[in-house]
């Protein structure tokens, strides 16, 4: 059990990668698609390879790809309207189409497009070239009719274009920043010189708003994030290594993920799924490695508090000395309703520190205002490796391999790392877990020595983010002659481990990555330490614990257990709590809530509130509440009023909910044991049973009959909840409302990986399936359905498995 500096990896052994076979010559690229549509591609070259993969992912996903390269290009304004905003939510939100077309022009530029090409090895070059050329070829296929375009709408629409290299550049530096510019897309679009010479003063304004931006790492909306979990040798009696990784991601929009399988004989064997517009795989596994990503905690930028020239608001002083903010006009074409063009310009204003954002429309302290001005830094716009860590990812020989490529490149973006390696005997059985990536170096001591009022007032809103004094040039993020990158912070400055019991994220910090060897000692804005996992993390971490003590004898039978649990849909806030609730509430079998409660509750928008106080029949509630089995399985009754009840449970201050606060020495099993003042919970239940009333709701009704997700034509019923309410197998909309679609958040795609002696062993799941249209009510429904009926995919990755795979089509592209 290892934690700690590159020296302890030195003398690990590396296990040999097996002679490929001997295989037939390929000419072109060979897509083959086995059950549910997923494509393997096998090509000899990196072009040829990139060709496949740009086409079957045009097949699949042309409409929201297309879409997609107008929002990278700077051009939603002309096609779709300036104040229109995208249909589908991704790691960017949904900015004003105009917002959008200012931030890519301005920062997705010549610059940026020239440092992939420069810093990018040649093979991956040639492989997104090859994308380009595979997208356009599928296009011309399809708009000529040589292939059919079932369920491409867009296929005429002008939108609709051939692309170049430079539009997958655009998307790989929009997944880039998706931890930092993109969460401040139209602050950084619309800063501009205050025309009042009056200063805010911090404290002065609400920070809802910004705190709960702030509290998403990615994204928007709450639940953004994933599952892993990792069991080494003394999981597996011995018997090398299992891996489980469970995105919970966008169902729709230009983040989906997208499955494939990817070979160069001799040079690339791999398979897994990548952001839809990418040409490696992002998350999956080869012959010799398996990894998966969750969402870190930590934070990928900072700001900078700028003093400014009393005389202009476009200097800024450095050192006691004046500087100019170096200017650029941006221009943005839109045509209106009547067909005119009119050419719309941005200025935007650059520090040495990085780009000005204002954030005034959260709180006026924050904004460009006539003394002090904030700047934005995102580490991830400088690393331009981070695909080129997936390419040699894809590669990789050996477990020690690929630690030693995420050690050499530091170049994750803004995710945790979970791997297992297949070695040789009975397998390697160590698990790694690493929060190895870009993150600023802007230590503690750093922050406190250059701390300010400003910076003061916003770790009252968000204290991960660093905000340096900008006066002064010692203030900007260290440069470390061990970090890959200026300003980043060294590897050996990060949390990592190397077990052979487990490893586990659920999107909590890197602290509890496994509760026998909590990490601390580093710098906060990696996430902290000792405070709180939140009920899924503390789930996820019982599960573990209770797969280790099963006495497992080998890593197949523990990964039909792990394949069994992670689809078992238990809401551990009930579980830990729903005795307790109903001890208190269901004392009485009618409930009083006056006018005040109703209101207090939000339902005065459902039901009339009127002076007396209204008599609430909670008996049936608790009947139904007690015969729940405490699952979420479609055929459940009782799940919905648990979730509504906990819910409104869950908006209690946490000093008021629990009477035995959080402790670090009992991390699993605290914050506990909810307080019973006051009738708490006799009047959360009481406003449920008001509110399932009022919008027509069966207090028993099947949860089936509600969470369900329409694709070709059928209503498949889906299992799982929201995060919030506990659960580890996720389905969750960021309207509340329970139909899933391509607005959701729930589990993505699903793998189980181990190796046995033939090689990989690989089980999974694509919830959301390949094609766009799946879970809009459309074509595509095989992989929904399999998902829907836990029915887990063993996927067929070698050659003799896919010739033999009963739903195997073939196409071959030509040179």
């Amino acid at each position: 059990m290892l934690c700690g500096g590159l020296q302890l990896l030195a003398g690990a052994s590396h296990a040999k990668a097996p002679v490929p076979s001997a295989q037939p010559v390929v000419t072109g690229v060979e897509i083959r698609r086995t059950t549910d549509g997923i494509p393997h591609l096998r090509a000899g070259s990196w072009r040829e390879l990139g060709i496949g993969v740009g086409y079957v992912q045009a097949q699949d996903a042309l409409c929201t790809l297309a879409e997609a390269f107008v929002t990278y290009e700077g051009r939603r304004a002309w096609f779709f309207g300036a104040d229109g905003r995208p249909a589908r939510d991704s790691t960017f939100g949904r900015p004003k189409n105009v917002d959008l077309d200012f931030f890519f022009r301005a920062f997705a530029d010549d610059k940026v497009l020239a440092s992939y090409r420069e810093q990018h090895p040649p093979e991956l070059n040639e492989l997104v070239d090859g994308f380009a050329a595979g997208y356009n070829r599928y296009l011309a296929d399809a708009r000529s009719g040589r292939v059919r375009a079932t369920g491409r709408s867009c296929l005429k629409q002008p939108w609709v274009r051939d692309i170049t290299a430079d539009d997958i550049h655009r998307r790989m530096f929009a997944a880039q920043i998706a931890a930092g510019y993109a969460k401040f897309i139209t602050e950084m679009a619309n800063a501009k010189p205050a025309k009042s010479t009056s200063e805010a003063k911090v404290g002065e304004g609400g920070d809802a708003a910004l705190r709960s931006r702030l509290a998403q790492r990615i994204g928007a909306q709450p639940g953004i994030g994933s599952n892993v979990l990792a069991f080494g040798r003394e999981a597996t009696g011995g018997d090398g290594a299992v891996l489980f990784g469970n995105p919970h991601w966008y169902w729709g929009g230009p983040d989906r993920f997208y499955q494939m399988h990817l070979t160069i004989p001799g040079k690339v064997d791999v398979a897994g799924v990548a952001f839809l517009g990418v040409p490696v795989v992002m998350i999956g596994f080869n012959d010799q490695v398996a990894w998966s990503h969750t969402v870190s905690e930590a934070r990928r930028f900072g700001l900078f508090d700028v003093t400014l020239d009393a005389a202009d608001p476009t200097r800024y002083l450095v050192d006691g000395k004046t500087e100019a903010m170096a200017a650029r006009e941006v221009g943005v074409d839109v045509r209106g309703d009547d067909g005119r063009v009119r050419r719309l310009t941005r200025t935007f204003y650059q520090t040495r520190f990085g780009p000005v954002v204002d954030l005034a429309g959260h709180n006026a302290a924050f904004g460009w205002g006539a003394a002090h001005a904030l700047v934005i830094r995102d580490v991830n716009a400088e690393n331009f490796r981070i695909f080129r860590n997936f390419f040699y990812w894809n590669q990789a020989k050996s477990l020690d391999d690929f630690i030693a490529i995420q050690r050499r490149e530091a170049a994750v973006p803004w995710v945790n790392t979970v791997a297992i390696g297949r070695g040789e005997g009975r397998g390697d059985g160590r698990v790694w877990y690493g929060d190895v990536g870009a993150v600023p170096n802007a230590p503690d001591d750093l922050r406190k020595a250059c701390t300010t009022p400003l910076a003061t007032g916003f770790a009252s809103v968000d204290p991960l983010t660093p905000v340096l004094d900008g006066s002064r040039s010692a203030c900007d993020w260290r440069v470390d002659p061990a970090a890959v990158q200026p300003g980043a912070m060294p590897v050996a400055a990060l949390p990592w481990l190397l077990r052979e019991d487990y490893v586990a994220n659920m999107n909590d910090s890197y602290w509890l990555s496994n509760v026998r060897q909590p990490l601390e000692g580093f710098p906060s804005l990696l996430g902290g330490e000792r405070k709180p996992l939140d009920l899924r993390g503390r789930l996820g971490h019982h599960m573990a614990l209770d797969l280790l003590r099963g006495q497992v004898t080998s890593a197949e039978a523990l990964s039909r257990r792990v394949m069994r649990d992670v689809l078992t849909p238990r809401s551990y806030s009930a579980e830990l709590f729903k005795g307790e609730v109903l001890a208190q509430a269901c004392v009485q079998p009618v409930v009083e809530l006056d006018a005040d409660m109703l209101k207090a509750a939000g339902l005065d928008g459902l039901v009339k509130v009127g002076t007396a106080a209204r008599k609430v029949d909670v008996g049936r509630a608790c009947e139904v509440l007690r015969r729940w089995s405490n699952k979420a399985d479609h055929g459940d009754h009782g799940v919905l009023l648990w979730e509504a009840l906990w819910a409104r449970l869950e908006q209690i201050p946490a000093d008021d909910l629990y009477s035995v606060a959080f402790s670090s020495d009992a991390p699993l099993d605290t914050p506990r044991k909810l307080l019973t003042s006051e009738g708490t919970a006799a009047k959360a239940l009481a406003a449920t049973v008001v509110e399932f009333g009022a919008k027509g709701w069966s207090l028993d009704g099947v949860l089936g009959a509600h969470r369900f997700v329409a694709s070709g034509g059928y209503r498949f019923p889906v299992y799982g909840g929201c995060h919030s309410a506990g659960y580890f197998t996720v389905a969750c909309n960021d309207d509340g409302g329970n139909k899933l679609g391509p607005d959701s958040l729930a589990n993505s795609y699903l793998q189980v990986v181990r190796f046995g002696p033939s090689g990989v062993e690989a089980h999974t799941l694509l919830a959301h399936g390949q094609d766009e249209a799946a879970v809009a009510g459309g074509q595509g429904a095989a992989p929904v359905a399999r998902y829907a009926r836990k029915a887990w995919l063993r996927f067929p990755f070698r050659e003799d498995e896919i010739a033999r795979d009963p739903k195997r089509s073939r196409l071959v592209l030509s040179p």
